[in-house]
């Protein structure tokens, strides 16, 4: 069974720093695109930033220079470093990636439970 595991989550005034971590584990081959998505009350699932396996990353414009998204292919981990927190930025935060598992011939795409972020004025 394949799962991906959220950290880091919490609440924290505007201006400060979070940094989220989620860990895929498993029987894994692969993973490729790994991601975060954000859904806050009222609101639909939107994208923050995608990473491809070769570092190539890509942000929503309203986190550009903000947010950083980094992995490890190693430990099949990927990061969200969150600096600078607006109230906006207040959601539910998922982790999601494109996983190979060793008893398919597919990748098949996966979503962590999600961590709470809470950003106070």
């Amino acid at each position: 069974q394949v799962q991906l595991v959220e950290s880091g989550g919490g609440m924290v005034q505007a201006g400060r720093s979070l940094n989220l971590s989620c860990a895929a584990s498993g029987t894994i081959l692969r993973v490729n695109t790994m991601g975060w998505y954000r859904q806050a009350p009222g609101h639909q699932r939107e994208s923050v930033a995608q990473i491809t396996r070769g570092a190539v990353a890509v942000y929503q414009d309203s986190v550009k220079g903000r947010f950083t998204i980094s992995r490890d292919n190693v430990l099949n981990v990927v990061y969200l470093q969150m600096n600078s927190l607006k109230p906006e930025d207040t959601a539910v935060y998922y982790c999601s990636a494109d996983v190979l598992e060793t008893d398919r011939d597919t990748f098949r795409h996966i979503w962590g439970q999600g961590t709470q972020v809470t950003v106070s004025s």
